[in-house]
C-alpha cells in the first residue's frame, strides 16, 4: 500500500523543527498532571476516607464519586475537547484546559467537606478533558512524518511514568503534609507548564472544522452520570432492586440509548456509530473498556487491603504498586514484538488470561500472607496489561482509515476512561455490599451498637475502624471482624474481575485478527486489514 504523496519540503516550519523536542517536553508535563492525579488520588483514597481532621470521612461511595467525577467529565467532553480544539486552535485550548485543571486542583486541596471534592474533581476533569488530546494534535504538527511514530511512542511513556511515579508522590506528600498536598502539588507545575507553553508552542486549527454536537455531549454526560449514580447508590444501600437504583440506572440506559440514535441521525456526530460495524475495531474498543473496569475496580480495594488490613503507610503502599507500573514500562514497548511472532489474536488473549489468573489469585491473600506474593501478583498483572494494551490500541488505529486517526484515538481513550469508572462502580459496589453483609454475619457487637453507630460502622472497612476506636473493650473483636469481612469482600470482588477478564479474553479471541496482513491485502482497501507499517 502507497503512501499519499507528501511534499518534498518540511511541512513544519524551521524555527518549530528546530524546538521540536523541548515543545515533546512540554507536551509530556501536561499530560504528566492529568495522568499522574489519579494515581496519586488511588494512594490518598484511605486517607481522605479517615474522619477529620485527619481527612474528610468519606464513605466508599463518596470516594468512588470523587474517581468517577473526574474520569466521567473527561471521557464525556473528550470528542468536543478535540472538536473545540480543532475550531479554536489546540495551543489556546491546552492552556485554557490547563488554568482550569489548575483551579480545579487549588480548589479541591481545600475541599471542606466530600461533596466539595467531588465537585472540584468534577471541575479537574473538564480541564484534563481539554489537555489530553489537545497534547496528541499539537504534536502531530510539530514533528514531521519520519520522526511521528518515536513522538508518540514517548508521549505514550508519559503515561507509565505518570502511573509510576504517581504512588510513591502520594506516598511522600501523605507522609509530610495534610491530604489535600496530593491537589495542590499540581498548581506549581500547571503555572510551569502553561508559561512554557505560551513560549515555546505554536498554535494550529484545522481549516474546515466540524460543528460540535452539543446534544450528543450532553446525552452522553447525563446518561453515564444517571447509570453509574445508580450503581453506586445500589452498592452504598446493598440493594440493587430499590426504585430509586433501579429507576435511575434503568434512566441511564434510555438516555445513553437516544445517544447512539441520536449519534447515528446526526450529520456531525460526536461519534460516528458506523466505526462499530467493523468487528475487529469493536472487539478491540470492548476488550480496551473491559480491561480497564476490571483493573480499576481490583485497583480500587487493593489500597484498603495494604493499608487498613495489612497496616502500610500511603508510602509504602505506593512503593508496592510499583511492580505494576514497571511491567508495562519494561513490556509495553516490546509487545509488538510478540505480536510479529504469534499474532494479535493470540498476544492479546494471552495477556488477558494472565490478568484474569492475576485476579483470581487475590483470593489467596490474607492478613498475614506474604507482601512478595502481592508484589508478584501485580508485576505480572502489568505484563499481561502490557501485552493486551499496545496490540489492541494498534489494532484501534489500523482498523480505520488514515484519516479517521484522530477520531479512533479518542474513542480509544473515552472507551477505556468510561470502562474503568463503570468498573470502580460495579467492583465497588459488589464489594461495598459483600463486605457490609460479612462484617453483619461475624459479630453480634455491631447488631448491640447505637443504630447511627452500626449504620456508619457497616459503610466500609475504614468507618468499622474508626467506630471501634470510640467503642472501647469492644474494639479488638469488632476489629478482627472488619478484617475478616473485608478479606472475604476482597475475594468475592476479584473473582468478579477475573470473570470480566475472562469475557475480554473471549472476546478478542472470537474477533481480534491472528497475524498481521499481507501488504497485498492491505494494498485492495479493505480498512480492517491496513498493514502494520501504515
Amino acid at each position: 500500500m502507497t503512501s499519499p504523496a507528501v511534499p518534498a519540503g518540511p511541512r513544519v516550519p524551521e524555527a518549530v523543527h528546530r524546538r521540536r523536542w523541548a515543545i515533546l517536553g512540554v507536551l509530556m508535563l501536561s499530560l504528566l498532571i492529568v495522568v499522574l492525579d489519579n494515581s496519586i488520588l488511588n494512594v490518598a483514597i484511605k486517607t481522605i476516607s479517615t474522619p477529620a481532621p485527619t481527612g474528610l470521612g468519606a464513605t466508599q461511595s463518596e470516594l468512588e464519586w470523587a474517581i468517577n467525577a473526574y474520569t466521567l467529565v473527561f471521557a464525556g467532553l473528550l470528542f468536543t475537547a478535540g472538536l473545540l480544539g480543532d475550531r479554536l486552535g489546540r495551543k489556546k485550548v491546552l492552556v485554557g484546559g490547563l488554568v482550569v485543571f489548575g483551579i480545579g486542583s487549588a480548589l479541591a486541596a481545600e475541599s471542606g467537606s466530600p461533596a466539595q471534592l467531588v465537585a472540584f474533581r468534577a471541575l479537574m476533569g473538564l480541564g484534563a478533558a481539554f489537555v489530553m488530546p489537545a497534547t496528541l494534535a499539537v504534536l502531530m504538527n510539530v514533528f514531521e512524518r519520519e520522526e511521528q511514530p518515536k513522538a508518540i511512542g514517548i508521549w505514550a511513556g508519559g503515561v507509565g511514568l505518570a502511573i509510576a511515579i504517581g504512588p510513591i508522590t502520594g506516598g511522600l506528600l501523605l507522609d509530610h503534609f495534610w491530604w489535600g498536598s496530593v491537589f495542590l502539588v499540581n498548581v506549581p507545575i500547571v503555572i510551569l507548564a502553561v508559561v512554557l507553553m505560551i513560549a515555546l508552542v505554536p498554535d494550529s486549527k484545522d481549516p474546515k472544522p466540524g460543528r460540535i454536537d452539543l446534544v450528543g455531549v450532553v446525552l452522553s454526560v447525563v446518561g453515564l452520570v444517571l447509570l453509574v449514580y445508580g450503581i453506586i447508590k445500589g452498592g452504598d444501600e446493598g440493594d440493587f432492586t430499590s426504585p430509586q437504583v433501579l429507576g435511575t440506572a434503568l434512566a441511564g440506559v434510555a438516555v445513553l440509548a437516544a445517544f447512539v440514535v441520536h449519534e447515528k441521525r446526526s450529520d456531525h456526530p460526536s461519534i460516528d456509530i458506523g466505526y462499530f460495524k467493523n468487528k475487529v475495531f469493536s472487539a478491540a474498543i470492548a476488550a480496551i473498556a473491559l480491561v480497564f473496569f476490571a483493573l480499576m475496580g481490583v485497583t480500587f480495594f487493593s489500597v484498603f487491603y495494604t493499608q487498613s488490613v495489612r497496616g502500610y503507610s500511603p508510602l509504602q503502599t505506593g512503593a508496592l504498586m510499583l511492580p505494576l507500573a514497571a511491567a508495562q514500562l519494561i513490556f509495553a514497548p516490546r509487545a509488538r514484538l510478540v505480536v510479529d511472532r504469534i499474532g494479535v489474536r493470540a498476544t492479546t488473549t494471552g495477556g488477558l488470561v494472565l490478568l484474569a489468573g492475576m485476579l483470581a489469585a487475590f483470593t489467596i491473600l490474607d492478613a498475614d500472607t506474604p507482601i512478595w506474593i502481592l508484589e508478584v501478583m501485580f508485576f505480572l498483572m502489568g505484563t499481561g496489561m502490557a501485552h493486551v494494551m499496545t496490540p489492541t490500541s494498534v489494532v484501534i488505529m489500523q482498523a480505520l482509515p488514515r484519516e479517521k486517526a484522530g477520531s479512533a484515538s479518542a474513542l480509544s481513550n473515552t472507551f477505556r476512561q468510561v470502562g474503568g469508572a463503570l468498573g470502580i462502580a460495579v467492583l465497588g459496589s459488589v464489594l461495598s455490599t459483600a463486605y457490609r453483609n460479612g462484617l453483619e454475619s461475624r459479630t453480634d457487637g455491631l447488631r448491640q451498637l447505637p443504630a447511627g453507630l452500626r449504620d456508619a460502622a457497616g459503610g466500609s472497612i475504614e468507618a468499622t475502624l474508626g467506630v471501634a476506636e470510640k467503642i472501647g473493650p469492644r474494639a479488638r473483636g469488632l476489629a478482627d471482624a472488619a478484617d475478616a469481612a473485608f478479606l472475604h469482600a476482597m475475594h468475592v470482588t476479584a473473582l468478579w474481575g477475573a470473570g470480566i477478564a475472562v469475557l475480554s479474553a473471549v472476546v478478542t479471541a472470537l474477533f481480534l485478527p491472528g497475524r498481521t496482513p499481507s501488504a497485498p491485502a492491505a494494498a485492495q482497501g479493505d480498512p480492517e486489514r491496513v498493514n502494520a507499517d501504515h
